[in-house]
């Protein structure tokens, strides 16, 4: 049984943590650093199975108010992670009724068709023969659905398109085998959907095709109204949070492997290169380590900076909201993840969140944050098919409500729009939220029907929500994911095409600001009039928001931002963002002392002159980029931040950086983004611009 602690019992010496001392600039909000005090701050969780300690994380005995379940030990136990993924598989309805050497016969038959158009020269070029593969695959979906996943995992080793684990972790039913199958029945393989397909699977079969044309026609209610402007400032302002990719890990182990051959360090099942499991090279501190996800020593850190740092203080004087952009979820492998693990991270977090925050949250779903990772299916799949991801939109759309930061009607609404929904917070503004699964790459289900770039029709209900807030005179912030442009990596071509569009229809007067999350990176974009041809100030619409992850992971410091807020306009008039310095971690002693957190830079302050008055909009950043063409240092400065002045960030000093970086601010879609320098994107490690 799990030992039970009253919530009202606090361990002083471990809850009071001390704000240093030093000078703080008076262009910041709070404290200049807050240093967490040594311990855990146990009244978070009322019961543990297993007590935090100076060299071992918590096991918090977590109870789903939604569920009515206490999540098991065996869940989240660093000693027992699972290797087999029990949840419901899905597979299409069969168009044939064979039986079992039927069906053996039939992918016999398919894998030796495939491998004589993967070895012969009947078909030439990889992505013909690509989806020719595909094409063969299609018949076995269709006539043998439950035997292709065993099907994938044979061609993935037979040509050794990845490891025998990893082939295994990725194509097996009990991984992501069954909703391949359900994209290769559904596809249109020998089109341009097959063309999708062959891009994700490898850059080297086919190229990622180009936006399809898009008929605007009938797509806008309205006209867009003539002399569109944003408001006036009301003068009036009010403090507001970003969170993002908090990605906490339970299965965190101290002392553990942090410099790992495998995805995700600091795991019991992980080891150095030249190692073995249990042979440790670099000991995972208490608090975390660049190529390990967050730690609860690590999140509650964070969160207990918010307060002295921001000029808050939780449920006395919170921030007025908070946006939360996503991905809760710790990145495991696909056969150590289930419903049960996703629920189980939604639930800490967001329970981490009332503790702490005090002000309601809006949150978005992220990509980790459902199961598989990153797939997500469309209402318009036949059958049982259109609902297999219910499950999670129930979850977290219910907790959103118990929590009280949105009503029954938003909750309801989540649950239909795929965990999207619309709604008003107490200061008039409209909060409209997307899931963003439907246009990253990633997402194989993504790949049906990929002509249209509205299949899941969400970006239909933003423009159903926008046009109902332009006839109403409301602003609106939009919230996503992962971002629609930057250096391209992430999205895909046409439904951030449309997004783009619908962009620039509803701004400047309606569309106040856009934020994301997902690269773990602090990034921005600007979205412009006219498809972005004539990037200039008088063009310039509206800012998309990236804002910096509390995980380290890779390379990066643990970070938050919070902005100034007009309450008339819904301008952002001042950004902060602080962070932690990981590579500090091994030498804290944590009988003596928490983590510090500390202020990185004011936006407003960092980069140009700019009119106090003026908000930091989209003309703001335009005036940045403008000055980054003729001053390098200044695009350093951009570098630096982007990994929350990290000491792993490659330096961004060629002229060659300077360019892309500056192409990627001003990119808010994939289309745009493809016609940047390719290579420059992420800070998590070296730079790698193409050699031809």
């Amino acid at each position: 049984m799990p030992l039970q602690l009253p919530h009202t019992v606090v361990m002083l010496p471990l809850l009071i943590s001390y704000v240093t001392q030093a000078q703080q600039p008076n262009s910041i909000p709070g404290s200049s650093a807050y240093t967490v005090s040594a311990g855990f701050p146990t009244s978070v969780f009322p019961s543990y199975y297993e007590q935090p300690g100076a060299t071992s994380e918590p096991q918090p005995a977590l109870f789903d108010p939604v569920l009515n379940i206490t999540f098991p030990l065996n869940l989240t136990n660093p000693d027992t992670i699972p290797t087999v993924d029990n949840d419901p598989i899905y597979y299409p309805p069969t168009q044939a009724n064979l039986n079992s050497a039927e069906a053996a016969a039939l992918v016999k038959q398919a894998i030796a068709n495939i491998s004589g158009i993967i070895t012969g020269d009947t078909i030439t070029g990889n992505c013909s023969k690509c989806q020719a593969a595909l094409a063969v695959g299609k018949v076995v979906a269709q006539q043998a659905p439950s035997s292709v996943p065993s099907m994938l995992v044979t061609l993935c080793e037979t040509y050794a398109f990845a490891s025998h684990t990893s082939c295994v972790d990725t194509f097996s039913a009990t991984s992501d085998g069954g909703y391949l199958t359900q994209v290769l029945a559904f596809a249109d393989v020998s089109g341009l959907d097959g063309q999708y397909i062959c891009s994700e699977l490898s850059s080297s079969f086919c190229k990622l095709p180009t936006a399809s044309p898009l008929d605007l026609t009938n797509i806008f209610p309205k006209p867009k109204p003539a002399n569109a402007r944003a408001p006036p400032a009301s003068g009036k302002r009010v403090k507001v949070l970003h969170l993002s990719d908090f990605h906490l890990d339970p299965r965190y182990a101290v002392a553990s492997e942090a410099n790992c051959t495998a995805s995700l360090c600091c795991r019991t099942n992980v080891h150095a290169t030249g190692k073995s499991v249990g042979q440790v090279e670099s000991p995972a501190p208490l608090y975390g380590a660049y190529d390990c996800d967050t730690p609860y020593y690590l999140g509650l850190a964070a969160l207990q900076s918010i307060g002295p740092l921001t000029g808050t203080h939780g449920s006395e004087d919170p921030v007025a909201w908070t946006l939360y952009t996503g991905d809760l979820v710790s990145h495991d492998t696909a056969n150590q993840l289930s419903r049960a693990y996703v629920d189980y991270a939604e639930v800490s977090i967001y329970d981490m969140f009332k503790e702490y925050l005090g002000s309601p949250v809006f949150a978005v779903l992220g990509n980790h944050d459902t199961n598989p990772v990153a797939f997500d299916a469309p209402h318009s799949l036949p059958g049982n098919l259109s609902t297999q991801f219910s499950w999670s939109y129930d979850h977290i759309s219910s907790l959103w409500q118990l929590e009280g930061w949105v009503d029954a009607t938003t909750a309801n609404e989540a649950k239909l729009h795929y965990g999207a929904y619309s709604t008003k917070n107490q200061y008039g503004l409209r909060i409209i939220t997307l899931n963003t699964d439907f246009w990253y790459k990633s997402n194989y289900l993504a790949y049906i029907n990929t002509s249209n770039p509205d299949v899941s029709g969400m970006l239909g209900f933003l423009i159903q929500e926008l046009q109902s807030a332009e006839d109403s005179g409301e602003r609106v912030w939009i919230l996503g994911h992962v971002l629609s442009g930057w250096d391209g990596t992430n999205p895909l071509p046409n439904p951030t095409n449309l997004f783009y569009q619908i962009v620039d229809r509803y701004s400047p007067h309606v569309i106040a600001n856009v934020f994301f999350g997902h690269t773990h990176e602090d990034e921005v974009m600007i979205y412009y009039a006219n498809n972005g041809t004539n990037q200039s100030s008088d063009n310039a619409l509206t800012t998309g928001w990236i804002g910096p992850s509390v995980t380290p992971l890779t390379n990066l410091n643990s970070g938050f931002r919070m902005y100034e807020v007009d309450t008339g306009s819904f301008e952002i008039y001042e950004a902060y963002t602080w962070y932690s310095a990981v590579s500090s971690f091994p030498d804290l002693n944590p009988s003596k002392t928490g983590p510090t957190f500390e202020f990185e830079y004011s936006t407003r302050d960092a980069y140009i002159d700019w009119p106090e008055s003026s908000p930091l909009d989209a003309k703001f950043w335009h005036a940045v980029t403008e000055a980054m063409q003729t001053n390098i240092t200044m695009i350093e400065q951009f570098n630096t931040y982007q990994g929350k002045s990290s000491v792993m960030t490659p330096n961004c000093s060629s002229t060659a950086c300077q360019s892309a970086k500056i192409c990627y601010m001003r990119s808010g879609s994939e289309p745009l983004s493809r016609q940047c320098p390719a290579g420059y994107g992420s800070v998590q490690s070296a730079f790698d611009p193409p050699t031809s």
